[in-house]
């Protein structure tokens, strides 16, 4: 079983869309994981609904624009993680694993990105 978990944007400077999404929206930080090369930050509802809004910050600039099909995403998450992939690595979908954070990445028929994560790491 699958659900909704995620949507990202890059952004070019994190702070300014921090206040952005507080101050117009009330999306409130409530996750941030550093990967060396970026930050992601998860931002919620005051709801505390599953679905969160990602936002990738860049550290050495890299453009949107130059990372191709890789700039946006949605992410699924699953309560048997391990089962999923064993499935689509069977089936020869997988495009990109990201170790560090415990996810994938499959593309659909027409190159959009799908992020598949495991329950706990939303």
């Amino acid at each position: 079983m699958f659900r909704f978990a995620h949507n990202n944007f890059y952004v070019t400077d994190l702070e300014r869309s921090l206040k952005f999404y507080k101050e117009v929206l009330n999306l409130t930080e409530v996750k941030r994981v550093d990967e060396g090369y970026s930050l992601v930050v998860y931002l919620g509802d005051e709801m505390h609904s599953h679905y969160k809004l990602e936002l990738i910050w860049r550290k050495d600039g890299q453009k949107m624009a130059e990372m191709g099909k890789a700039e946006f995403h949605i992410a699924l998450s699953t309560d048997d993680y391990e089962a999923a992939k064993a499935k689509h690595t069977q089936m020869g979908v997988i495009e990109y694993e990201v170790k560090e954070l415990g996810c994938y990445f499959i593309m659909d028929p027409d190159g959009y990105w799908i992020n598949i994560l495991p329950e706990d790491l939303c």
